[in-house]
């Protein structure tokens, strides 16, 4: 694991799936969370059994009168921010004929501009503590085309090209801002897609499986900890070996 002994963090959407994976491993690596979402039950069952690290905070990523009360609440309670990760995200599959504008600012409403306030609202934050690491849950959506992904692909491709420019303009701070590219895993967002867990029950990756969520909080926890101190500005993808040049079978996505 990760040492993140002695950072306060914020991670969005976590109530279940990958971010509650996240927060569940960064209190068992020494940090002291605040999980948001706006599943308020789940939400707050989590940072019960997490306990005195841990804070719920029901949140709307896409209103940045929320963000202000989730970070208020990060320094009242814990002191600061020195991790933000922005995990909360929508999804559907529509191709690009058939959808409409009205569904594109919806999911732009929150997997982008829920990144962008974020990132607005902890800044000032970060800069005046001397630094922090800003994690963006971006998709391999986010690094190629995939047919029935117009929306969602074009806010996780936003997020990506987001995340580089602000790694450029905060690393004078000493705030880093990095992207991670899960491909598919196994999390209540995706499970209306009838996937199964388990070997060779994915074969269009060299893997031939999905991921556990854990497997993605690992790498989300590496690249906010001081052990990836040199690294921002960059993506990284976890996915099985899909990006690796495999070519699919037909209807494989």
């Amino acid at each position: 694991m990760a040492d993140l002994t002695g950072k306060v963090a914020i991670i969005t959407g976590a109530a279940r799936g990958q971010g509650e994976a996240e927060a569940r491993l960064f209190v068992a690596s020494g940090a002291k969370v605040v999980l948001t979402d706006l599943l308020e039950e789940e939400g707050a069952k989590v940072a019960a059994e997490l306990g005195d690290a841990a804070r719920f905070v029901r949140h709307d990523v896409s209103d940045p009168a929320d963000w202000a009360k989730v970070v208020a609440t990060a320094v009242t309670e814990f002191g600061g921010v020195d991790i933000l990760v922005n995990n909360a995200a929508i999804y559907w599959t529509t191709g690009f004929a058939d959808e409409t504008p009205e569904r594109v600012e919806k999911i732009f409403g929150v997997n982008f501009f829920g990144v962008w306030h974020g990132m607005q609202a902890v800044l000032p934050v970060m800069k005046a503590n001397g630094g922090g690491a800003i994690v963006n849950i971006s998709s391999q959506a986010g690094l190629e085309g995939m047919p029935g992904h117009a929306a969602y692909g074009a806010s996780k491709w936003a997020v990506r090209g987001l995340s580089k420019t602000v790694a450029l303009e905060a690393g004078e701070h000493g705030i880093r801002v990095n992207s991670v590219h899960p491909g598919t895993i196994d999390t209540p967002m995706i499970a209306a897609v009838g996937l199964e867990q388990g070997a060779g029950k994915f074969p269009s990756v060299p893997m031939r499986r999905i991921a556990a969520p854990a497997e993605v909080a690992e790498v989300v926890a590496f690249v906010a900890s001081d052990a990836a101190s040199y690294m921002t500005g960059t993506e990284l993808v976890v996915d099985g070996g899909a990006m690796a040049g495999m070519t699919r079978p037909a209807g494989a996505y």
